[in-house]
């Protein structure tokens, strides 16, 4: 009985290490990349946080292109769910002129960078098929959509700095904006080391 026992606690330690060598083993590389990434960028922890759950799908040999795919794609989510969310407030009653204005050159904006990112998205899946000044032109785009998506971003943000705006309109759109454009930024600098790393060759974490 002693004898099962103990072949019985074996057997379970042997599982145990098997799963999570052989179970893990794409998972810790994914995010080993993910984190040396997040630290190029201003916001490392919630870049982190937010590229966590792409690690199964980060990996081979275009894991950086895939790594600022998901970066952008999280920065679209965001700017849509934003933009959505900006847009109701522009229906709220009882609003002021002003604080309807700026809400309406938001919405504005943030129509533009939801544009931007869509293409910038487009852009990089265009370099998974081609090489050479193409595949250049094609990063260059993706560069400057993002940036553009930022920018558009920032100046949403700017629209309600006038302290005669201050109240509950200006707090919910520019406590939104913070969290969006901080993971634009991320992007954006998540794009740009995929360009240096090509221009330079390297393909590792």
């Amino acid at each position: 009985m002693e004898r099962v026992g103990l072949y019985l606690l074996v057997l379970v330690v042997t599982l145990r290490y098997t799963t999570t060598v052989n179970g893990g083993a794409a998972s810790p590389t994914a995010m080993d990349l993910i984190r040396a990434s997040c630290k190029t960028t201003l916001h490392a922890s919630l870049c982190v946080r937010c590229l966590s759950s792409y690690a199964g799908s980060i990996k081979g040999s275009n894991a950086d292109r895939l790594l600022a795919k998901a970066a952008i794609s999280v920065s679209l989510n965001n700017t849509k769910s934003a933009s959505v969310f900006i847009s109701k407030l522009g229906r709220v009653s009882g609003i002021k002129p002003r604080e309807y204005q700026a809400v309406k050159d938001c919405i504005s904006t943030m129509t533009n960078s939801v544009a931007s990112l869509s293409q910038s998205v487009q852009e990089l899946d265009q370099m998974a098929r081609t090489r050479g000044h193409d595949f250049e032109w094609h990063m260059s785009n993706a560069e400057t959509w993002v940036g553009s998506a930022l920018t558009n971003q920032n100046i949403c943000a700017r629209g309600f700095d006038d302290s005669s705006m201050n109240g509950h309109v200006k707090n919910a759109i520019t406590s939104r904006m913070v969290y969006v454009s901080q993971v634009t930024s991320n992007a954006l600098a998540l794009v740009n080391r995929f360009a240096v790393r090509h221009r330079k060759g390297i393909r590792h974490p």
